[in-house]
């Protein structure tokens, strides 16, 4: 027989010592953190304007709790169990703690309605009175027994109310140690006993609590610098980011406008025959009127559909050339990419070939700014025909990648080329190999930004005599995503 503690074994399989499962402790962790997560909660209700309460709101509030709890409770453990003392003044001072007990809990509901420095104000200045009251019913040696309320006024004022009011409270309390002191050394005197041993230990008590004030200083100095440092940079990273998005806004409408420019060399060729359409149906108008009213409404239908699509190209212009903040919106890649090839087809003109190749049935939702979608596109494609001066194709190809989660937009030329140390730098702002007045070197910079905000990436593969593809990686999103 084994005397020895049961092992591993013998206690799985004796009743005495049940196993509780793992999930149990994971159970009772996570009602833990519950209860923690919802008091937090709670406690974080009482709303702040002021940084520097709210970052002290919480544990005030759990300290005041604690003070307006702990004092009743104390005397009640003392009255029940222990006994009170019989020392002199003890009425007085029952009544100071139940006074600070009772500020504790109204300075609680202070904190609660957002009045927070108002609360403090009254729970020191009750403490405070309270340990007055104390020096004068017991004298100063009974007083520092317990040095707790003297140590929490200098802490507290100092953390909440500043460093004006840390050295006011310093100077009360010195002030209430001096009323001790002559209590003490009143009744010495009454005892037949000499004074100065009531005043004994002024010295070390002055000092010892100026040291604490001027670390209790020091902290609230660092704190309050820091805490000013801390806002003057957010202030600054805000104006810096207002300034930033207002720049690239700016930067985005320019871009727009330099392919308007672009494009409107092919929207002038397509209202010039659109014109001509409807010239050749105004002149024949004698021969139409002659050949009846049939031919004279499929003339004037003629028309309408000649002005219909002038229409439509000028609209989308306008509508791309808007100046707008941009709003992120669901649209099918695809889809959009399909409405706005004629305006690519005008942008390269008769000597470049655009060729749309997408896979059926293959939808491409995409959340991200739909101009800058078509920004992109434009770019692009005018530094594909900038690439062909002798003319060529650009096949404009779109797939799903699945895998990666990505609607892949592919532009590939059969242009010149770019050579390996710059296609290194084409991404770079201000960096082009055009002629001056002809490119602002910002293109494929926008197109990297655009990317960029919206999560994707951008990769080129080129090498000299063998053309230019540009993939565009496009996070495929859902409504609801």
């Amino acid at each position: 027989m084994s005397f020895g503690s049961p092992n591993k074994k013998q206690r799985q399989n004796s009743p005495d010592f049940p196993i509780i499962p793992m999930d149990v402790f994971a159970k009772g962790f996570a009602v833990k953190k519950k209860c923690l997560d919802a008091i937090k909660r709670w406690l974080d209700m009482a709303h702040q304007s002021d940084p520097l309460y709210r970052r002290h709101a919480r544990a005030m509030q759990l300290l005041l709790l604690f003070m307006s709890v702990m004092l009743p409770a104390n005397w009640l453990y003392h009255y029940l169990l222990v006994g009170l003392s019989t020392i002199r003044g003890i009425d007085v001072l029952f009544v100071a703690d139940m006074a600070t007990a009772l500020a504790a809990g109204t300075a609680f509901a202070l904190v609660r309605w957002g009045k927070f420095r108002l609360a403090i104000v009254v729970f020191l200045s009750t403490l405070l009175l309270g340990m007055a009251a104390s020096a004068m019913a017991i004298g100063f040696q009974l007083l520092m027994f317990d040095q707790t309320h003297v140590l929490l006024s200098l802490v507290v004022g100092g953390l909440v109310l500043g460093r004006h009011a840390l050295w006011a409270i310093f100077a009360t309390l010195q002030a209430i140690f001096g009323i001790g002191m002559a209590v003490d050394a009143h009744r010495f005197v009454a005892a037949g006993k000499s004074m100065s041993a009531a005043f004994g230990n002024a010295p070390s008590v002055v000092l010892s609590y100026l040291v604490i004030t001027v670390v209790i200083d020091r902290c609230v100095h660092a704190l309050l610098t820091a805490l000013k440092e801390s806002k003057a940079r957010g202030e600054q990273l805000v104006t810096e980011i207002a300034e930033r998005e207002r720049a690239q806004s700016q930067l985005f409408h320019a871009q727009k406008m330099e392919a308007v420019g672009r494009v409107a060399g092919g929207i002038a060729h397509d209202f010039d025959n659109i014109l001509s359409v409807i010239l050749g149906y105004v002149t024949a108008r004698e021969r139409l009127a002659g050949a009846g009213i049939r031919a004279l409404m499929e003339a004037l239908e003629g028309i309408e559909q000649a002005t219909r699509r002038a229409m439509k190209v000028s609209r989308r212009l306008l509508t791309f050339s808007r100046d707008d903040t941009g709003e992120p919106e669901y649209f099918d890649a695809g889809q959009a990419l399909q409405d706005f090839v004629p305006m690519l087809r005008q942008l390269c003109g008769v000597r470049v070939q655009v060729e749309l190749q997408q896979a059926p049935d293959a939808a491409l939702p995409v959340l991200m700014d739909r101009s800058r979608f078509e920004l992109m596109l434009l770019n692009l494609t005018a530094n594909a025909r900038d690439a062909m001066p002798g003319g060529g194709y650009l096949r404009i190809s779109t797939q799903s990648d699945p895998t990666h989660g990505h609607a892949v937009v592919a532009l590939t030329d059969t242009g010149t080329g770019i050579e390996l140390d710059i296609c290194q730098r084409i991404f770079e702002p201000f960096y082009t190999t055009k002629p001056v007045h002809e490119g602002t070197g910002l293109g494929l910079d926008v197109v990297r930004r655009v990317m960029k905000d919206c999560g994707g990436a951008i990769e080129v593969d080129s090498a000299p005599g063998h053309g230019t593809c540009f993939t565009l990686r496009i996070p495929l999103r859902r409504v609801g995503d």
